[in-house]
């Protein structure tokens, strides 16, 4: 029977909803315990949130006289679309371009390079609240940059940076996971 209390909408976690650290990074495996402290949060995302698009493509087999005899799996891929729009994060840059790429902070002054260097996976995690206090958190345990958007510079818009991640399998073959909890009193 269907029930209307298992809709749900995200939001991010309050304080940030993704975070990034090196490969490698010890995991988390449930929705609510800690983060190592290596996970550097990425601050604040555009209003449109993050895309999750797990796409698949086939191809159809025929047999002689054109019966379809097999659909085989060609194509799998698990990506995530965002823009960070705290463009002033020295996390952010060095996530958009690369760690090697950005020294300093605001106050002693910070220096980007924009270069052709391939930018390093990653381990990514995703916290969001749901409908009802119940929280999930996508792991992301081998994210490539797939893509980079456009970096606009305008009076009523902010600098945000775009980029499309791909989950890359890991040692299990997985591309990522999710953990979901209904939060409880204690938590």
């Amino acid at each position: 029977m269907s029930d209307v209390k298992k809709v749900t909408a995200a939001k991010p976690k309050l304080g940030g909803a993704i975070y990034t650290a090196p490969l490698g990074t010890t995991l988390p495996t449930d929705a609510t315990s800690g983060l190592d402290m290596a996970f550097k949060p990425l601050g604040y995302v555009s209003e449109d949130g993050l895309t999750n698009e797990l796409a698949m493509e086939s191809e159809k087999i025929k047999a002689w006289g054109g019966d379809i005899v097999m659909v085989a799996q060609t194509e799998k891929t698990d990506a995530f679309t965002y823009v960070l729009i705290e463009s002033l994060n020295v996390d952010v840059l060095k996530e958009v371009f690369g760690p090697d790429n950005v020294e300093g902070d605001l106050s002693t002054g910070i220096s980007v390079k924009a270069n052709s260097k391939e930018l390093p996976n990653r381990v990514l995690v995703v916290e969001t609240v749901l409908k009802g206090g119940i929280v999930k958190r996508m792991v992301i345990p081998n994210a490539a940059t797939s893509s980079l958007g456009e970096i606009v510079y305008k009076d009523d818009e902010v600098v945000g940076y775009g980029l499309t991640v791909d989950g890359l399998p890991d040692e299990n073959g997985n591309t990522h996971y999710e953990y979901i909890k209904a939060k409880g009193e204690t938590e």
